[in-house]
């Protein structure tokens, strides 16, 4: 247990960066657009806003995830992560519907070219967007949090948003009057690429809701572990499912059968510590004891 709260440390920790500046360039984005009469930028501030949002939901999450498990929840609150990883893909389907929505009525009303500053301002967002999306996805692929994961993508998408609204406001510059309207169809098509990465997210966190199996080198770990237990003569049957930053192990070994039901008793326990041991964020194991009958020969 301990290391699933370390895990959801670092990870509320990210989310905590995360929803700071966000905030902050939330702000610098929509005070720019509104100054330099660029939708892409406002569009761009949303996009921001619904990062805060979503790293707030992260935190919840993740903090909500790592409480003991109790009469009422007894297999604890784990499914807590993934609930807010779901939670954030549908936030970028909203964000996306709200940004398009919004783009599509700008193309079809006359306004002025953006102002210079506002492609300096982008620049400068997508930098500090994509150095905090690479820190959070490192953040949770190291904790294997999925909620974690998706508030990355989040912060990736702002990026690309950041970097189409860029596109469209040098268009627009280039192109004078004529071309005003590109900046309003680069934020239509960031639309698309957040309704892309929100259906990634969203998917993930739905498999993870469905209990989907660890990565094969989780699954490696636990089969050797009850292995290394002396009297473990062959494992039947391993299940293993993922619950938020938990895992969550039933497992059939079998045993010399002439062994007492006290002695059985004690190699579960055997099992049950080589597991956790070996992978210290199972959270529970379930051993079933089964008589070992080898195949006889000829």
């Amino acid at each position: 247990m301990q290391e699933i709260r370390e895990r959801a440390g670092r990870g509320v920790r990210a989310a905590r960066a995360g929803l700071l500046t966000n905030a902050a360039l939330a702000m610098v984005k929509l005070l720019a657009g509104l100054a330099g009469n660029s939708y892409a930028l406002v569009a761009d501030a949303v996009e921001s806003t619904a990062d805060v949002i979503s790293s707030l939901i992260v935190w919840g999450g993740l903090r909500l995830s790592v409480r003991s498990a109790d009469d009422q929840f007894p297999f604890g609150y784990g499914k807590a992560e993934p609930m807010a990883a779901a939670a954030v893909g549908l936030m970028l389907f909203g964000a996306a519907a709200a940004i398009a929505t919004e783009a599509v009525r700008e193309i079809f009303t006359p306004h002025h070219v953006p102002e210079p500053f506002t492609l300096v301002v982008l620049v400068a967002v997508v930098a500090v967007k994509e150095l905090l999306a690479r820190r959070v996805f490192q953040v949770g692929q190291e904790v294997e949090s999925t909620a974690v994961l998706g508030d990355a993508w989040h912060h990736r998408s702002d990026a690309l948003t950041s970097a189409a609204a860029g596109i469209g406001i040098s268009v627009a510059l280039l192109g004078g009057p004529r071309w005003a309207a590109a900046d309003d169809w680069a934020a239509l098509a960031a639309s698309a690429v957040i309704v892309f990465n929100g259906i990634g997210i969203l998917r993930t966190a739905v498999l993870d809701l469905m209990d989907r199996t660890p990565a094969e080198p989780v699954i490696e770990e636990i089969a050797q572990a009850a292995r290394s237990v002396r009297e473990v003569e062959l494992i039947e049957t391993l299940k293993v499912r993922k619950a938020g930053l938990a895992v969550f192990v039933d497992i059939h070994v079998e045993a010399d059968p002439n062994m007492s039901l006290r002695d059985a008793h004690v190699v579960s326990g055997k099992v049950k510590t080589a597991i956790r041991r070996a992978v210290p964020v199972v959270q529970g194991v379930l051993v079933h004891m089964e008589p070992h009958e080898p195949e006889e020969s000829g």
